[in-house]
């Protein structure tokens, strides 16, 4: 099923019910950017440790934006052996994609400005949580700075509106109506506060479709219908409607449920800031924070570098592949594997591969989870299994794995959540002497090896430079290959011997301990004639 702006606050219910029969949700995001290459070296690297992995995709995740949310849901139907797949793709985070053309704008209506600084600034975090009390100061202060200042298309529209208005009102008997056609997106809400305000004896009704009905009303009968449940530009509705998708984030918050994603670090970054408080500049804090949020988090990817260390499986590049490569390893005949069925508003994924769409990389996700707990159930026992296995035995098995999330070419395999991390483990450092061949640099060095193995690259002096590879392998090769290289001396990197660091606290003390030697004989030297 896939929701845009229009339809998000009447999907809202079923998607709230959906998530709290759910036993466990997928989520998946598709970005406007995924790293950004201000300033330098902000490009992930095998250097990295997880907390400075963090600082620069915090960066990134500062600049760019969600455009698709992707969700997939199961159920199990306990009236047969099926899991049940739902997915819902959310188009801009469920927010008009018209709210990013509005980021030179100051202040529209007291809606518009939450919508932007929801949105468009997020440099200002104090509208983030959109479930705080400040929310509604920030809603009673923009009310006040109403219609001051809108944009040249806007105010277009709004002066059409009031000039037909105020044209049909003088000659109209009460409870006579007309209709305002070719509204757009949030004009709705903007024709509407603008006319109630100016106008005490008018009523105004959305009716979809782009169209407001006007009519006209005496001032008693307008005060019976403000706020009650007739009026559609009631405070709570549209706060209903600028919040967007935090409503369904905060359902996902209180129901607790498995998370499940894939490569999933940049989405959980993404849902603190977008739909929670901006991202701390502590790693520790964003720890804690999203543990507090969602206490169960599967990464697929975690698990299936597992499984595929453990199991003869072909080589994969991607979460399809890893989808057909379970598929087709699994047993459709064996009773106990999960059936999974597709919801009828999802069938379209039966039928057509969409990758890299929100909604279908949600599914893809969710499947593989199934897919790959069932594997793992059926290794852990030599007997076997049971017909019909529960979710939670699906968790038993994955245990190691909750709360750990994958962690792309750096110093650690996984993030972990709910503790510390693991220490650093890589293959070792290489160290590469250069001798007669002038102005090096990391690129060069980088594009000499490249043809023989991937390794990220750091110069340590202006004739040394360090060299890390994720693969035994790699680091074996180069060393075979360059043993005898004219220019290049390749050795492994031992930080006592090649520390520039290192090495000038040791020059810095030969020179100290010469000179006490010195002073100490020179010194010494008339008292021993005495």
């Amino acid at each position: 099923m896939e929701v845009g702006a229009a339809g998000f606050e009447r999907c809202l219910p079923r998607l709230r019910g959906r998530v709290r029969r759910a036993a466990f949700l997928a989520l998946d995001m598709e970005f406007t950017g995924l790293h950004s290459i201000s300033p330098q070296n902000n490009q992930p690297s095998l250097f990295d440790s997880p907390a400075e992995r963090y600082l620069k995709a915090r960066q990134s995740v500062q600049r760019f934006t969600v455009t698709q949310l992707g969700e997939c849901w199961s159920e199990h139907r306990k009236s047969s052996s099926e899991v049940f797949l739902g997915g819902n793709q959310l188009l801009a985070s469920c927010q008009a994609l018209q709210v990013w053309q509005y980021s030179q704008m100051k202040i529209q209506t007291s809606m518009w400005c939450i919508r932007t600084t929801f949105f468009s600034f997020p440099q200002r975090g104090d509208l983030r949580m959109l479930n705080s009390p400040s929310l509604h100061l920030a809603f009673s202060s923009c009310l006040i700075m109403a219609l001051t200042i809108v944009s040249a298309l806007d105010r277009d529209v709004l002066k059409k509106a009031i000039d037909e208005v105020t044209c049909w009102i003088v000659a109209a008997e009460e409870e006579e109506t007309m209709i305002l056609q070719d509204l757009n997106g949030y004009q709705i809400f903007d024709v509407q506060l603008v006319l109630r305000k100016a106008l005490q004896n008018v009523w105004t009704q959305p009716l979809g479709d782009k169209k407001v009905m006007v009519r006209k009303v005496s001032p008693q009968h307008r005060q019976l219908l403000e706020n009650s449940p007739y009026d559609y530009c009631r405070e709570e509705l549209i706060l209903l409607s600028a919040r967007g998708f935090t409503n369904l984030f905060q359902t996902l918050v209180k129901a607790k449920k498995p998370l499940v994603g894939h490569n999933m670090l940049m989405d959980l970054m993404h849902l603190h800031d977008k739909f929670y408080k901006p991202l701390p500049e502590s790693y520790e804090e964003f720890k804690r924070n999203i543990h507090n949020l969602f206490p169960v988090l599967i990464d697929t990817k975690t698990v299936t570098k597992s499984i595929w260390k453990k199991c003869p499986l072909p080589r994969v590049l991607n979460l399809l592949e890893v989808y057909e490569v379970l598929c087709r390893n699994l047993n459709p005949k064996d009773s106990t594997c999960p059936v999974i069925a597709l919801a009828s508003d999802c069938s379209r994924y039966a039928e057509k591969k969409s990758p890299h769409e929100a909604g279908y990389d949600a599914f893809l996700c969710g499947s593989v989870l199934l897919k790959s707990a069932h594997l793992l159930l059926c290794r852990s026992t030599d007997d076997a299994v049971e017909a019909d296995p529960s979710f939670s035995q699906y968790l038993t098995v994955l245990a190691e794995y909750l709360n750990k999330v994958n962690f792309i070419r750096g110093g650690v395999s996984s993030i972990n959540f709910s503790g510390k991390d693991a220490p650093c483990e890589h293959p070792p450092a290489l160290v590469v002497h250069v001798r007669g061949w002038p102005e090096l640099n990391e690129r060069k060095i980088y594009e000499e090896f490249k043809p023989l193995c991937l390794f990220d690259v750091r110069q340590l002096s202006k004739n040394q430079f360090i060299m890390l590879s994720n693969k035994f392998k790699h680091v074996r090769l180069v060393l075979r290959d360059y043993r005898h290289h004219p220019h290049l001396r390749v050795s492994v990197y031992r930080h006592w011997r090649h520390s520039p660091g290192v090495s000038c606290l040791l020059q810095v003390s030969g020179i100290v301990a010469l000179w006490s030697l010195l002073a100490f004989v020179l010194g010494g030297a008339p008292c021993c004639s005495l």
